[in-house]
């Protein structure tokens, strides 16, 4: 048969003593093709008494295990080809691009599509893709408990997808090696790569739902990596605003700054409310290019609690970490609403309308809770939100809610709580 590979084994009678001969008849040879890998007892017994059903189905089982463990092995030996071909990509990339000296957010991208070479971004790719490998197999380990068809449909779904994306990896790879593509075929082979990842977050979104019932905010955004493609997008736009609040929670050691935890841009104006830390640089807030230096430290790996409040008169401003007030100023962006219609983007800083990333400008670490309200909060009503009081409020103009939250390039969602899981 196709597929099997056949041996032929021997089963003889010891030629014994005449009376033995007389109780066993006339000895002969007999001569039976077996399947490679089935032991040759349980190939001896297939045709004997009433359990032949129960040792067929053994031998099923153990033809399943060995197929199993053949698709395990060459997956590791793909994934161990796959590092290879990324060191030596690694080895033999171009000098990294030079930083931004001193570039304002909002300025041109003089970087080029990847801040660190094309080497780089594949090296990335492969971590995300070793973060969603992992992510698989917990949900593996949970459906072992798990008999749900759709759990297991599921669970196929996805394997095959990561298998796919090894496949687009490995094949972007060889065309490095071999035909060196022009800077346009790059960008279309990293597009469809970051398509597929953004798929397969998705997917395993959708069955980390199914195992557990988590309220709708109880939930953080991870970026691992500082690149120009990992973010996340509200779904809807902010409206005219003449005061407001923004606070959330962000846990971050990235060095040098944390990067772009959130910014908001409008139609011809990129920088209408961004908060960001780039370079040696202070955290920065910015309303309508207006800046306003902040007196933060967050860069220590721990979870902290921000919340920025503002006027449009005189442009009053004030800052709360931790449920303290740090600092507080004026003439930012005074008598400036903060105008509507614009694109609301978490982990990246735009340079033009919903993009024009800087990977040196990216955010790395973890943040959750973003809420923004069109009105000052109280002392009280902060302190509420840093200890996580059931009096806390909800963003009245933009909430935490996965609803409400688009995450693409291969930024993950992970449950998250904020008092219970600070430090």
């Amino acid at each position: 048969m196709e597929g099997f590979s056949w041996k032929l084994f021997f089963i003889s009678c010891l030629f014994a003593a005449e009376g033995s001969a007389q109780d066993f008849g006339q000895t002969q040879f007999i001569c039976t093709s077996v399947p490679k890998d089935v032991d040759l007892c349980t190939a001896a017994m297939q045709n004997s008494g009433p359990a032949e059903d129960l040792k067929t189905t053994i031998i099923q089982l153990r033809e399943t295990v060995l197929q199993q463990k053949e698709t395990i092995v060459n997956q590791k030996e793909t994934i161990k080809d796959l590092k290879s071909k990324l060191s030596r990509c690694e080895s033999q990339s171009l000098p990294a691009a030079a930083g931004p000296g001193g570039r304002r957010p909002g300025a041109k991208n003089t970087m080029g599509d990847v801040s660190r070479g094309t080497a780089d971004t594949l090296a990335q790719l492969g971590q995300t893709l070793q973060t969603l490998k992992q992510r698989l197999e917990n949900l593996e380990q949970y459906s072992r408990g798990n008999n749900s068809a759709q759990t297991n449909s599921l669970k196929d779904l996805l394997q095959n997808k990561i298998d796919d994306m090894e496949k687009q990896v490995l094949s972007r790879v060889n065309t490095l090696e071999e035909n060196k593509p022009g800077q346009r075929n790059e960008t279309d082979a990293r597009n469809r790569v970051e398509s597929t990842l953004t798929s397969l977050h998705h997917r395993i979104s959708d069955l980390e739902k199914g195992k557990e019932t988590r309220p709708a905010d109880s939930f953080q955004l991870t970026f691992p990596l500082r690149t120009n493609y990992m973010y996340a997008k509200a779904k809807r736009s902010l409206p005219e605003m003449y005061s407001f609040s923004v606070c959330l929670w962000i846990k971050s050691n990235a060095s040098p700054g944390v990067g772009t935890p959130f910014s908001y841009a409008v139609p011809g104006q990129a920088n209408e409310l961004v908060l960001i830390e780039w370079g040696n640089n202070p955290m920065e807030f910015l309303i309508n290019d207006k800046v306003a230096k902040l007196p933060f430290l967050i860069n220590d790996g721990k979870w902290h609690h921000l919340c920025i409040t503002w006027t449009t008169r005189d442009g009053m401003w004030e800052a709360f970490q931790d449920g303290v007030k740090r600092g507080s100023g004026e003439n930012l962006a005074p008598y400036h609403p903060i105008k509507p219609d614009g694109v609301l983007v978490l982990g990246q800083e735009q340079d033009t309308l919903g993009g024009g990333f800087d990977a040196t400008q990216a955010y790395v670490g973890e943040l959750a809770h973003l809420n923004i309200w069109n009105r000052k909060l109280s002392v009280n009503e902060i302190s509420y939100l840093a200890t996580c009081n059931s009096k806390a409020p909800t963003g009245n103009v933009f909430s935490w809610t996965e609803s409400n939250i688009e995450i693409f390039g291969g930024a993950t969602k992970w449950t998250f709580e904020p008092c219970g899981s600070i430090n």
